[in-house]
Formats: C-alpha cells, sequence, structure tokens
C-alpha cells in the first residue's frame, strides 16, 4: 500500500468515527420527518397542586380551588380555548359555561388556579338540585336552565364539571376540538 492509500483508509476512517461520536448531539439538533410525537396535555390538579384532594362534596355558596394546565407538545407556539361545561347524569350538546384563552410556547406549560363556587336550592319534594349559577375566578354564569336528580345507585346528587381543549387552526381561522378533555365528579350535598 501506498501513501495515498493509507491517506484515503484513515480520512474514512476518521469520518466515519467524527459520526458516530457526533451522533448523539446530531438527533438533538435534526428532526426526522416521523420522529417525535406531536401532542397537547390538558390536566386538572387538586387545591395542593397534586392529583389528589381535588374538591368532591359540593356545598352551595362555598368557594373550592383547584388549577387547570395546558402542555404544548406541538412542535410550534399554539392558541388554546378551554370550553368550561357542566353535566348532570344525562349526557346531551352542552354550551360552555366560561372560555379560557392561551397562547402557550412550544414545549411550554400554562396553569391557571381556579377558583369556583356555585349556587343552588335542594327540592326535596323534586328529590334534586336547583342550579342559579356557578362562579368561576369571580365571574358568574347562570346556571338555572341546570338540574341534577338523586341518584339512587350511587346515592348521590352528582354533576360533572369538565374542561375541553379547543385549538386554533390557521388554515380555517376557527377553533377546532382539539380530542382532549378532563372533568372532576361533584357531589352537591343539601
Amino acid at each position: 500500500m501506498n501513501l495515498e492509500e493509507y491517506r484515503t483508509v484513515f480520512v474514512a476512517g476518521s469520518l466515519v468515527l467524527i459520526l458516530i461520536v457526533a451522533a448523539p448531539t446530531l438527533s438533538l439538533i435534526i428532526a426526522f420527518p416521523g420522529g417525535s410525537k406531536r401532542f397537547s396535555e390538558l390536566w386538572v390538579l387538586g387545591s395542593n397542586h397534586t392529583a389528589e384532594d381535588y374538591p368532591f362534596n359540593i356545598a352551595p355558596n362555598h368557594n373550592y380551588s383547584m388549577f387547570l394546565g395546558i402542555g404544548n407538545h406541538l412542535g410550534y407556539c399554539a392558541y388554546y380555548l378551554v370550553e368550561v361545561k357542566f353535566r348532570n347524569q344525562t349526557p346531551s350538546s352542552l354550551l360552555a359555561l366560561f372560555n379560557i384563552t392561551a397562547f402557550v410556547a412550544d414545549e411550554g406549560i400554562w396553569e391557571l388556579p381556579l377558583t369556583f363556587s356555585f349556587d343552588y336550592k335542594y327540592n326535596e319534594s323534586l328529590s334534586q338540585v336547583k342550579f342559579y349559577s356557578l362562579t368561576l375566578n369571580d365571574v358568574t354564569s347562570d346556571m338555572r336552565n341546570y338540574t341534577v336528580a338523586w341518584d339512587s345507585k350511587n346515592n348521590g346528587l352528582f354533576g360533572n364539571l369538565f374542561f375541553e381543549l379547543w385549538l386554533y387552526n390557521m388554515t380555517s381561522q376557527s377553533f377546532q376540538f382539539h380530542n382532549r378533555f378532563v372533568g372532576i365528579w361533584l357531589n352537591m350535598t343539601v
């Protein structure tokens, strides 16, 4: 072998070694198509900022606390809408009681402390709760069309406060449901 052949082998071997050593660093810089999943997170946490201590037994006109959070892993800054809804035992199309909007940077987290209370009255003859309003972070929403009937199977007056995540679509210039929702069940005490 002559000197020129040794040089070619040395250069080729050096390039291979450099690529092997640099591969972990390059994988952080170069985004390969389909290499990572793009998604959003939506969560509620209890008053201690943990996945416990959620309000459950609710009394009228008392304040309860929890946290609402969004995590963005879409690869771009996203504009979100969270629709706050309430349902009883019979699912139906529900209108939002509140809308919360937030811009969340890529790989960012957004959280909002929530304080809420319900104004309601128990009707003993009908065995149901008649709602008047929901106050969320000092904003009151009318709930006069909402009731919760006694659930004899589970022995309670149960309602579900839930949150739907919507994502702004630049193409249609509107919010679209992002297939994420989370909620908590509440027992309306009398």
